[in-house]
């Protein structure tokens, strides 16, 4: 029987398939830390955990109206995808942000919040190239991101209660996508059951001769995955 112990400074979060050996786990840890039994996870780390009959759900609200907030987005106009359609980012021939701190800070706080929502997993890839020397297209791109974040903030992930354990991957590719290089971008994602598990979208580090080599890519990737 396995537990997984989540410990961050004086938080501790306990998990693990048997509530009676979760029990004693906690028995003992008060024992020797003398701990403070909050019950059931509901706010760990930015993430927010709900529970219901139906299944588990895991969103990032307080978290996105931390970034809005910050970024004086407040009364804005959300948007309805996360980069303006048909958007394709350089890098070449545009002068650097004065400050380069708001952006990279930013990017950064995107890509945790990455870990509950795979919608922005494509624009926070984008965008994290471009950390080095930020222009104000990125800056540009970055903040119609937290414009569609505004407009979708209760979004998450769902686990049913009652799911199968069949799993089920999805893989594309975007050949020579990147302005810059022209390398190709792969992306995938698997779900057990109903439930989305993994996803993932990266830049090939090499240039790819061909659209079906990109997709031979993406296919290799999400195998190794599984």
């Amino acid at each position: 029987m396995i537990l997984m112990l989540l410990v961050y400074v004086d938080d501790l979060l306990l998990t693990g398939p048997s509530e009676s050996l979760i029990i004693e786990v906690k028995k003992y840890l008060d024992v020797v830390f003398s701990i403070k039994d909050l019950g059931y996870a509901k706010y760990f780390l930015g993430l927010e955990i709900a529970r219901s009959s139906t299944g588990t759900s895991v969103t990032q609200c307080k978290y996105i109206q931390d970034i809005i907030a910050d970024t004086g987005l407040e009364h804005s106009k959300p948007t309805s995808t996360p980069l303006p359609l048909g958007l394709k980012l350089i890098s070449h021939n545009l002068p650097a942000l004065e400050d380069l701190e708001p952006f990279r800070r930013l990017v950064g706080r995107l890509m945790y919040l990455g870990f509950t929502r795979p919608d922005i997993s494509y624009a926070a890839q984008q965008l994290s190239q471009f950390v080095h020397t930020p222009c104000q297209p990125h800056m540009h791109a970055i903040m119609h991101l937290v414009r569609y974040l505004k407009g979708c903030p209760d979004r998450g992930l769902f686990f049913p209660a009652s799911n199968s354990f069949t799993l089920t991957a999805y893989c594309d590719a975007d050949w020579a996508s990147c302005v810059d290089t022209w390398r190709s971008l792969i992306g995938y994602c698997v779900f057990l059951g109903n439930a989305l598990i993994a996803w993932k979208t990266k830049k090939q580090p090499t240039v790819l001769r061909s659209t079906a080599e990109a997709k031979y890519r993406s296919l290799g990737a999400i195998v190794c995955e599984l």
